[in-house]
């Protein structure tokens, strides 16, 4: 028990023991990529590209294994796995014929997965839908015997909840769902989560590891490396506007304006951490159907040189959102389900690699990768 009553898993060490990674938006496309992708890796029908902790830095710091890892989740969706994978290929995030070859994995993952909420109609009160979630927690933690698991939100971005809000958003009620499971928690989007007033005093009682939020797969993830660079040349940021096209349940999602606010936070906080200020310029999202999973990004900087000289620097980034987050997603499970069989509790600052809006530390992405190895010395140490 925990101190607030609640339950807490289990630290089972060792090789075998199996890790459950449990995904609100599980029948989503960055889930489905994630649970056909580790099945291919440890299959050997694909390398692990794109997964850091496959990597030699990672090597003896006694991550569960992909083998190991066992899938289910929450979603609010019908389609299952199986045909979600197929709907995938045609889109031409998955290759032709994974599907088929891992599709017993899929379908395993698929039975595990269970209603998410609150759906339209749902007269439920937050707390009997937390203990719904938590219930399914449990009983998938306890069927199959796993050692821990790790609760990965990867579902559609929510706008930010006003401040008379008198209910708790989605993500949030997942979150105290995990908090009450004693599972370690990620949050893959920018949506609330772990972080509102009503969650503070339960996540500091729970001593869990956790990591957030908003997974950096482009077009910031080449901002934490630009703006650095104009730092360390001593070069003056005036602009820096982006635009972003993307289709499919993200590009819906952030047709809101208020879901496009949240995710631009993030965005712009690592231009304002790295130059010390927010240069002029907005990012712009739009929804542009057609695109299905992919996305470009383009941005637009103006900086000043010596003697005041103006230059423009712009960037073009066109990529698989899905192809882009999985691996990431696949790498938070395993080091945060780690840092959790290790004994590290609270907010995981030395994850912020992952993040557009981590839990502190720096912003450039070289910084975060060095404290992101020496976290992975942390867990060596530990074993």
């Amino acid at each position: 028990m925990n101190n607030d009553g609640n339950a807490t898993e289990p630290r089972v060490a060792g090789d075998t023991a199996r890790t459950g990674v449990w995904f609100a938006g599980a029948r989503g496309s960055v889930a489905t990529t994630a649970v056909a992708g580790c099945a291919a890796v440890t299959a050997g029908l694909h390398p692990p590209t794109g997964m850091v902790t496959e990597t030699p830095p990672f090597t003896g710091t006694g991550l569960p294994s992909l083998s190991s890892l066992v899938f289910g989740g929450h979603d609010t969706a019908s389609c299952p796995l199986p045909k979600r994978a197929e709907h995938l290929t045609e889109a031409g995030v998955l290759p032709h014929g994974l599907a088929r070859a891992v599709r017993s994995e899929l379908a395993a993952a698929d039975e595990e997965i269970r209603p998410g909420g609150p759906l339209a109609g749902d007269t439920r009160t937050d707390e009997e839908l937390i203990t719904a979630f938590a219930a399914d927690l449990a009983s998938f933690r306890e069927r199959h015997r796993l050692a821990r698991v790790v609760v990965v939100n990867v579902s559609s971005t929510e706008p930010l909840p006003g401040p008379d809000a008198v209910r708790l958003p989605p993500s949030s009620l997942y979150a105290a769902a995990a908090l009450r499971t004693g599972c370690p928690y990620v949050n893959f989007t920018p949506s609330t989560g772990l972080r509102t007033a009503a969650l503070t005093d339960a996540v500091a009682a729970s001593g869990l590891p956790h990591a957030g939020r908003d997974g950096k797969t482009g077009q910031t993830l080449l901002r934490s490396v630009l703006a650095p660079m104009f730092v360390q040349r001593a070069l003056s940021v005036r602009a820096w506007s982006g635009t972003n096209l993307l289709g499919g349940g993200d590009g819906a999602a952030l047709a809101d304006p208020a879901a496009a606010a949240a995710k631009n936070a993030g965005k712009e906080r690592v231009l304002a951490d790295t130059l010390g200020h927010s240069p002029e310029g907005e990012v712009h999202i739009d929804d542009v159907p057609s695109l299905g999973d992919w996305k470009t990004a383009w941005d637009h900087i103006a900086f000043d040189g010596f003697l005041g000289s103006r230059m423009i620097l712009q960037t073009i980034w066109q990529g698989c959102d899905s192809a882009l987050a999985a691996p990431l997603v696949l790498d938070l499970a395993r080091l945060v389900a780690r840092a959790h069989e290790a004994g590290i509790t609270g907010p995981l600052p030395e994850l912020g690699f992952y993040f557009k809006d981590p839990d502190g530390g720096p912003a450039g992405l070289s910084e975060q990768f060095t404290a992101l190895l020496s976290f992975a010395d942390r867990l060596r140490e530990a074993r």
